[in-house]
């Protein structure tokens, strides 16, 4: 399957599509941190989501898509959406009109790709903040659902796609909160330490990137 895997700079999904040989790219305006430049798109995705278009990867090669894509998964910015972040977005019991109109921005991003002209679709973000209004999400999931012992609820919204099954129920030791977690198990799943920018911390595990790759594709 031709696949996009967009938003993402880590090509951690990627690398696992690519193991089962799918043609899949990641795409971001950030370079790719995942080693392989070759299947790295560096631009703004809005113009590939639909497909039809021609691109260029990091490594200068020249693709023409002359169909829709089969499949997109999806990791849009989700700073202004998340719940997590619900404390900026009230001041003094208002509404922080400033970050609230981000949020919506970031919506209108999201819905960039729950309406894109593909058969196969699934975005993941964490929980975002009630007053967005976002779409009914599919399922949520946890990273210990799939090797990792850390809580981190993620929801999916899915189309055409089954729902993600878990694959390794491990007990959770905390949630994902670097200061939390000892130096051990920072080298073991490669938890973000304090200070590093979100990009990091936001980076999908590995567990649950095998487990889109081979349930998906």
């Amino acid at each position: 399957m031709k696949i996009l895997v967009a938003c993402e700079e880590s090509q951690a999904v990627t690398k696992e599509l690519r193991a089962l040989g799918h043609e899949a790219y990641s795409c971001d305006i950030e370079p790719c941190s995942g080693g392989h430049p070759e299947w790295h798109i560096r631009q703004d995705v809005l113009p590939l989501i639909n497909g039809w278009c021609h691109f260029y990867t990091c490594d200068g090669k020249f693709t023409i898509l002359g169909s829709a894509w089969d499949m997109i998964i999806a990791f849009p910015p989700c700073t202004y959406l998340s719940n997590a972040g619900a404390r900026h977005l009230y001041k003094g019991g208002k509404l922080n009109q400033e970050r609230y109109q981000k949020g919506l921005k970031g919506k209108e991003f999201f819905m960039m790709f729950y309406n894109a002209n593909c058969s196969k679709i699934a975005i993941e973000n964490p929980i975002s903040s009630s007053v967005f209004e976002m779409p009914k999400h599919t399922q949520e999931i946890q990273p210990y659902q799939f090797g990792h012992p850390f809580t981190k609820k993620t929801r999916l919204w899915l189309r055409g796609l089954p729902a993600l099954r878990p694959t390794n129920i491990v007990e959770p030791i905390s949630s994902y909160l670097p200061s939390l977690t000892s130096r051990k198990m920072k080298d073991k799943y490669g938890v973000a330490k304090r200070g590093e920018d979100a990009k990091n911390r936001a980076k999908t595990f590995p567990g649950i990137a095998r487990a889109m790759a081979q349930q998906w594709g």
